[in-house]
């Protein structure tokens, strides 16, 4: 079913953000197939939304959703997985099979499609150690099979040969001889140092090169500033929060202020992790 002027503050994490003029959660990945042969309009694709920020003007085009692409399976010491599976979820399944190296997974909010997209990784890992095949669709509907080759892969960055083309499944070998850690260290960690249960969407800005960008918004007494409904976490300063019904244009604001006062201070160029569309 298509859904008319959605509004996306509904399905991303900052809840905030515009209308999609046209909204579509596929059932399988076949009737997502047809449904793109048909389509003329620009495509985005969205998981979970933790990574995503529509402005408020909204978005004229199709917003794919993937909630309903959750297939998991393990054949032959691989595991497939859809893009709509939670990383939590691929964690919990490849410690179920004796898989290690995807503990890390459990500690990040997002859903498989997204973290491909962006190379998402945390304490030290990242999802395209794992991989050893995606298979992707186009504009078109038509699917394909490829390799890690056909992507350059870099620190939150995956930059495609074949251009138009979104994931839709992956194919991983978490092959650890044993666990980096336990899962549920990880979630206290992550429970201790980040302002879980408050509408954010992670970090907010890539790590610049020998440095923390958490660090560099801190000494510059960051902390707990506000525009608008938006404001820099008191518990973790490369985290936004969205603590009074902040509108995009709030967050965005925020962001601009923030990269401003970096740079102004120490002459960084602070890289926003986030995708504003």
């Amino acid at each position: 079913m298509i859904l008319m002027e959605e509004p996306m503050a509904k399905h991303c994490s900052l809840r905030a953000g515009g209308l999609a003029s046209e909204f579509f959660a596929p059932t399988d990945i076949g009737q997502l197939s047809s449904h793109l042969k048909k389509n003329k309009k620009t495509i985005i694709f969205i998981g979970l939304g933790s990574n995503l920020l529509i402005r408020d003007n909204g978005f004229d085009g199709l917003i794919v959703h993937t909630k309903h692409l959750k297939g998991l399976n393990f054949t032959n010491g691989t595991i497939a997985a859809e893009a709509g599976t939670t990383l939590a979820k691929l964690s919990r399944f490849a410690g179920a099979n004796n898989k290690h190296g995807a503990e890390f997974l459990s500690a990040i909010p997002g859903s498989v499609g997204g973290a491909l997209a962006m190379n998402a990784g945390a304490f030290g890992s990242e999802i395209w150690q794992y991989v050893t095949s995606v298979t992707t669709i186009d504009n078109n509907g038509n699917i394909q099979q490829r390799s890690p080759d056909d992507f350059a892969i870099a620190y939150r960055s995956v930059k495609a040969e074949h251009c138009d083309e979104f994931f839709v499944s992956a194919e991983f070998n978490f092959n650890q001889v044993e666990k980096n850690i336990e899962a549920r260290d990880l979630l206290d960690k992550r429970n201790a140092s980040q302002p879980i249960g408050l509408p954010s969407c992670g970090s907010v800005f890539k790590n610049p090169d020998n440095n923390f960008a958490a660090k560099l918004i801190e000494s510059c007494n960051l902390k707990g500033f506000c525009i608008g409904g938006a404001c820099v976490s008191d518990k973790h300063a490369n985290f936004i929060i969205n603590q009074n019904s902040a509108t995009a244009q709030d967050i965005e604001e925020l962001i601009q202020h923030i990269q401003t006062t970096v740079a102004n201070t120490y002459d960084v160029a602070l890289e926003p992790e986030l995708v504003i569309i």
